[in-house]
């Protein structure tokens, strides 16, 4: 009886394929038959209206992609016991990838694709964003570093150190299909929500400590440092050249997007730690940090020029690296007072 009904089963699902084949059989006979009546002028238009369509796609889609959202006034405002800079930075993640919509890993058929401010800009504030992150799970959501990693604050921590430009073909990852790094990210605005909302409940942590302030300046100048390291090193290779310089708006809105962010995280901090600003008696230094991060943060050349230190053509990126180095050393200033 085993062996009729599995020989049944084999004849069923023999005659379902070969049904398939014939299918396909005749589709492609319909197609190949139509093909013949197209005439050569037709396949020529076609030929020529299809990138022609795809070009003007591209250059009408690209200015409606593009967009260096440097605002710092944001319409956040955390619930009483929750964390400013936890609502600030979920709502910035959520503006990138749902409003504006996250450019750097459009693919090729996409206008983001052929765009490099945007991208970059994104790419600096999700690195600013994931490594805070790591310190909001490691210091500041944990009591004194003994307590439990809160759950929420790790898979946000993971997921906004995702790399920015994977999208659902990654032939690098996989052949098949796979999550792309704004899903990610999103993921990340729903864990930030829900670590607020349990803070506001008054069942997760959020040690308002002086020393974990001064932890975190410290690691945020270090980022800082390093990405004015990069801009002097750069400019020290290519400013003053003959040939326009195509890669300093790459450096310069990657960095732009970093300090971008970071502002927006120590106007946060601001807030959340008014108490050990106001006792340290550093309201004036704080302010005079950030002033000199938003003038970082909201430069906006119309082209990014790398001309010569001492030539006729402005250098936007020592301009830059010159902000990054004030605001860096006031950094250092305050955390040294926090220490005391």
């Amino acid at each position: 009886m085993v062996g009729e009904l599995w020989l049944w089963t084999k004849e069923r699902v023999s005659a379902f394929f070969a049904m398939i084949g014939r299918g396909l059989k005749r589709l492609w006979r319909l197609f190949t038959g139509w093909v013949v009546t197209v005439s050569g002028s037709t396949w020529r238009k076609v030929a020529v209206f299809l990138p022609a369509a795809f070009i003007l796609y591209i250059l009408i889609g690209m200015p409606i992609v593009h967009r260096v959202d440097d605002n710092l006034d944001f319409p956040t405002t955390a619930a009483a016991g929750a964390s400013e800079v936890v609502a600030d930075i979920a709502f910035l993640v959520k503006r990138e990838t749902v409003d504006h919509g996250w450019t750097p890993n459009d693919p090729a058929i996409q206008p983001g694709w052929w765009l490099d401010n945007t991208p970059n800009f994104q790419k600096g504030i999700i690195a600013a964003l994931s490594r805070f992150t790591f310190e909001l799970r490691d210091q500041i959501g944990r009591t004194r570093g003994s307590s439990a990693v809160d759950p929420d604050l790790e898979q946000a921590a993971g997921n906004l150190s995702k790399e920015p430009d994977r999208w659902v073909i990654d032939i690098g990852t996989s052949l098949l299909p796979t999550r792309p790094s704004d899903s990610y990210f999103r993921q990340a605005v729903e864990e930030l929500e829900s670590y607020n909302a349990r803070l506001a409940a008054g069942t997760a942590v959020y040690e308002r400590r002086s020393d974990n302030l001064q932890a975190t300046l410290d690691r945020i100048a270090l980022d800082l440092g390093a990405s004015s390291a990069a801009l002097e090193t750069y400019i020290g290779e290519k400013s003053g050249g003959f040939i326009p310089d195509f890669g300093a708006d790459d450096l310069f809105y990657q960095v732009k997007g970093q300090v971008y962010a970071y502002t927006v995280i120590l106007q946060a901090l601001r807030v959340d730690f008014a108490k050990v600003i106001e006792d340290k008696e550093l309201s004036a230094l704080y302010g005079e940090l950030l002033k000199s991060l938003r003038a970082a943060a909201t430069l906006d050349p119309l082209v990014v020029s790398n001309g010569a230190r001492d030539g006729v053509l402005a250098n936007h990126l020592s301009m830059q690296g010159f902000y990054l180095l004030r605001a860096r050393t006031q950094l250092r200033e305050v955390s040294n007072i926090l220490l005391k």
